[in-house]
């Protein structure tokens, strides 16, 4: 009998998950794992900026935003062709899901907007799961996307309700929240997870898988990110995040999301390939890569070093992505 999907856990439910002996968690996680995952493949995705820089947001961890100073160039929004070159070389390298991010507050009806729905269709087109991530939506924009043949939207949660004001003032919690509850509304699946490192404490990540395990429907694929410490945002100088910090983050989702994908998201470039084999082990089963080895504007493993690390531990990329779960039409 396979483990039950809640939405009901309570917070102290989770925190008595998260603070299991790390190694006891590890162990629960993956047996949930593999009753719903076939744990030797590991799904590969491609992120793509296809705007980058000059966001009026003040997110605290991100070198996009158009208030710091960082050595992160500004770049128009890419021309539609350049990014379907760039999915079919993620297809052509195993990649199954391709994600187009611009450095966006929020999706504005404009020509740009116009722009993203070719590109949609494009990537759609080569048979890969598209997934987009371009700040705020309406509603509308939302059944836009899902109509161009959008997969998967992500838009992350960041932290808990509680710390958030700390790491961002342009925008509120519930903003992410009416986001989301846009793009599930539109028929399309959702990508939602977090970054840790911020400078939370262990009850704010804790509170933050609670918004996650709670929602009506759990998101389908959920990113557990690392801070990227980019030079020049406030968060500059915080101390790296603690491998077995990030494998209890991965274990806990595991657990309490058992049919989401769990994507090691950022930070993987400070992993070595034991402490990412740890990561799968608790649970993860998603990947970023790419052939410019950037994960948006900070460093990331290249294709063919994640391939000789799937070679060491005896994994595989995902052939068969996740359409079957896709959008249901509006």
């Amino acid at each position: 009998m396979k483990t039950t999907i809640r939405n009901n856990w309570t917070k102290q439910e989770i925190q008595q998950i998260y603070d299991q002996p790390l190694m006891e968690l590890i162990y629960h996680a993956a047996s949930v794992h593999r009753e719903y995952h076939n744990a030797a493949e590991v799904q590969v995705c491609t992120l793509l900026s296809v705007k980058t820089g000059g966001c009026p947001e003040d997110c605290s961890y991100c070198g996009q935003a158009a208030r710091y100073h960082t050595d992160i160039k500004v770049q128009a929004l890419l021309p539609t062709q350049t990014v379907i070159e760039h999915a079919q070389k993620a297809k052509n390298n195993g990649s199954t899901r391709f994600c187009m991010a611009a450095a966006w507050r929020e999706v504005r009806d404009n020509r740009d907007f116009d722009r993203i729905i070719d590109m949609v269709k494009g990537v759609n087109d080569l048979g890969l799961e598209v997934c987009c991530t371009l700040g705020m939506l309406t509603e509308q924009q939302a059944i836009r996307l899902q109509e161009a043949g959008l997969h998967a939207y992500n838009h992350n949660l960041d932290t808990s309700e509680q710390y958030y004001d700390g790491i961002i003032s342009t925008r509120t919690f519930d903003n992410r929240i009416n986001t989301i509850n846009h793009v599930r509304k539109a028929g399309i699946t959702v990508c939602s997870g977090g970054i840790i490192g911020l400078g939370e404490s262990h009850i704010d990540r804790i509170a933050m898988l609670l918004t996650l395990a709670t929602m009506p429907k759990h998101p389908e694929s959920v990113p557990v990110n690392a801070l990227a410490r980019v030079k020049g945002t406030p968060l500059e100088n915080n101390a790296k995040v603690d491998i077995w910090d990030m494998v209890r983050m991965i274990a806990t989702a595991r657990i309490v999301m058992p049919k989401s994908m769990v994507r090691l998201s950022a930070g993987r470039i400070e992993m070595n390939e034991t402490e990412q084999a740890w990561c799968f082990m608790a649970g993860a089963n998603s990947i970023f890569t790419g052939e410019r080895e950037t994960l948006l504007v900070t460093p990331n493993p290249g294709v063919s070093e994640d391939m000789k690390m799937f070679q060491t531990l005896g994994l595989k990329p995902m052939v068969k992505h996740m359409k079957d779960e896709a959008c249901t039409a509006h």
